[in-house]
Formats: structure tokens, C-alpha cells, sequence
């Protein structure tokens, strides 16, 4: 079926997505520290939240809904190592 990736936030799958495969009784999981990562599972669609950084996916089909398990991973190792690292950017001012 698909993966659908929304980089945004504010960004969400179509009316007709949800209609299709966003139906039924679902499951509702959360990871990491403050449950910033929310996993709903549908009969035929997996839906996942990042919103640490406004990353939705969709996975639609019973091939691609199998990939959310190692995506999940991969968000919550790179949440992880973000943790553990100093800040990227620093002010150009020092005291």
C-alpha cells in the first residue's frame, strides 16, 4: 500500500486516508520519556506521532504497517543520543 510522511506537525493524512484505513478499534502507545511518540495501530493502517519533532507517518497495507516497529526504534535512539549531546549551537558571547 504505503508510507505516507508528513514533516509537519500541523500536516495530517487526507480525509480520504482516514476514511480508508484510519477506521475501527484501535490501539494507542507511547514512548519515550514523556510519551512525546504515540503509536496507533488500525486494523489495516499504523499511525505514528513524533512530536518532539512534528514528524507524522502513516503506514498503510500489512507489508508497510510491519515497518513501524523498527521506525519507533530509530525515534526513540535518536531522541536518546539528542539527550546526550551538548547543544549544536552555541552564542558567539562567553562570559
Amino acid at each position: 500500500m504505503g508510507v505516507f510522511r508528513f514533516e509537519s506537525k500541523y500536516a495530517a493524512p487526507t480525509k480520504e486516508q482516514r476514511e480508508r484505513y484510519m477506521r475501527g478499534e484501535c490501539e494507542e502507545h507511547m514512548f519515550g520519556n514523556d510519551g512525546e511518540i504515540v503509536l496507533v495501530l488500525y486494523d489495516e493502517a499504523a499511525y505514528l506521532k513524533d512530536d518532539l519533532e512534528g514528524v507524522r507517518i502513516l503506514f498503510t497495507g500489512a507489508s508497510d504497517k510491519r515497518k513501524v516497529d523498527d521506525e519507533v526504534r530509530r525515534l526513540l535512539e535518536e531522541h536518546g543520543q539528542k539527550e546526550q549531546r551538548p547543544d549544536e549551537f552555541e552564542s558567539g558571547k562567553r562570559r
